[in-house]
């Protein structure tokens, strides 16, 4: 599982895991809008992430950023840790 703390949003983290074909599954919201955040959890469930990135990139709600816009993020950092995994995560 996936661990990315999120910046900016009342959610405060967000686990999720990464199938071998880059599918993402079992997205959990650890705070937020508990109805909102099931339902982004269950829309992009079994979705490419590369597909999620461009649906949630961007999407604004305070601080400029939103919790859609943090899972994007988080699977940004996800495929960047995966093609250098020499490098140690900040």
């Amino acid at each position: 599982m996936q661990t990315y703390m999120t910046r900016g949003t009342c959610s405060r983290q967000i686990l999720y895991d990464v199938t071998e074909d880059n599918k993402i599954t079992n997205v959990k919201f650890i705070g937020g809008c508990s109805g909102n955040l099931q339902a982004v959890a269950r829309l992009v469930d079994g979705k490419d992430i590369d597909e999620v990135i461009s649906t949630l990139k961007g999407i604004k709600c305070r601080s400029n950023t939103s919790c859609g816009d943090q899972l994007a993020l988080a699977l940004e950092e996800y495929k960047y840790r995966k093609a250098h995994p020499e490098e140690k995560r900040k």
